[in-house]
């Protein structure tokens, strides 16, 4: 990948993307996980033992070659981007739930990141060429957590300026990760076609079994519609620029970026027409209207 990208474009958007949700983030959300704590524990099972298994399955189905195989489950590890905050309000999710989620994912990530996609690279074989030590993703993620905690004191101490801010930053954080997919493509030359055809099919099912999941689970142990689908965004919605830099910053490989590049594109639509049919066809009458879409 281009160093200018590499060193400067990465850094950057991540920075974006994390001021985004510090932006929306207040004491309150953290505090709210205590009141709801089966809808955590429920979404956290999920994200941390069901995906990185489901996609494990996905990538093994596909024989997917292994540098490939290892960002499908870095991608999986990633916590959810702020993107899923947006798309659980628009298709009535509870959405302190869902920032509460996105908050508490991204401070666990800080361990089980590492671990799964190291379990990956030892299964693979990988470990003479690639590494992730723990304590380079943790000075990774204190760098990842500084713009949260300066969003948060904007929030704080300028509220009506975050309000304003909220979707400038949540677009030039979509832009941004538009460009960083093109510039890893690109870089990948004449293996970028061979890539997609590997990659695109199981990314594409990933997300939409991401999403399912998130919505399923929660269903079946009983949590409410607005609660499922807080949980279905958070845990189909991933910070794929994470799992980019990661694996370009930290790995130092960007094959591994490439599943995270196609599935940062693919999500968009894709939980688009899943929060259509949520609405549609798959929550409750009164929860189609708002009935219910906040639960604190």
């Amino acid at each position: 990948m281009d160093s200018a990208l590499s060193t400067v474009g990465l850094p950057v958007a991540l920075g974006i993307i994390m001021l985004g949700l510090g932006l929306s983030l207040t004491p309150e959300d953290f505090r709210r996980v205590g009141r709801h704590a089966k809808a955590v524990v429920v979404a956290l099972a999920c994200q941390l033992l069901l995906l990185p298994l489901l996609c494990f399955g996905l990538v093994t189905a596909f024989d997917l070659d292994p540098l490939l195989a290892v960002g499908m489950l870095l991608l999986a590890a990633s916590p959810g981007g702020t993107s899923a905050n947006l798309y659980s309000h628009l298709f009535r999710g509870d959405v302190a739930l869902n920032v509460s989620l996105t908050a508490i994912n991204s401070v666990v990530a800080i361990g089980t990141l590492p671990l799964i996609t190291n379990l990956a690279i030892a299964h693979y074989g990988l470990d003479d060429e690639v590494s992730l030590q723990f304590r380079k993703v943790f000075e990774v993620f204190v760098v990842v957590l500084a713009p949260v905690l300066l969003g948060m004191l904007v929030r704080r101490r300028r509220p009506e300026l975050a309000a304003r801010a909220d979707r400038p930053v949540r677009t030039a954080s979509a832009v941004i990760l538009l460009v960083l997919v093109l510039g890893i493509l690109a870089s990948t030359g004449s293996d970028a076609g061979d890539y997609l055809r590997q990659v695109g099919l199981p990314a594409a099912l990933f997300c939409v079994v991401s999403l399912v999941v998130g919505f399923a689970v929660p269903r079946l142990v009983g949590l409410g519609p607005a609660q499922a689908v807080a949980s279905s965004f958070e845990i189909g919605v991933h910070n794929a620029t994470l799992a980019i830099y990661v694996a370009v910053e930290v790995l130092g490989e960007t094959a591994i970026s490439v599943p995270g590049a196609v599935y940062g594109v693919l999500m968009f639509p894709l939980a688009a027409l899943w929060g259509v049919l949520l609405t549609r066809r798959l929550l409750p009458a009164p929860a189609r209207h708002g009935a219910g879409a906040r639960t604190s």
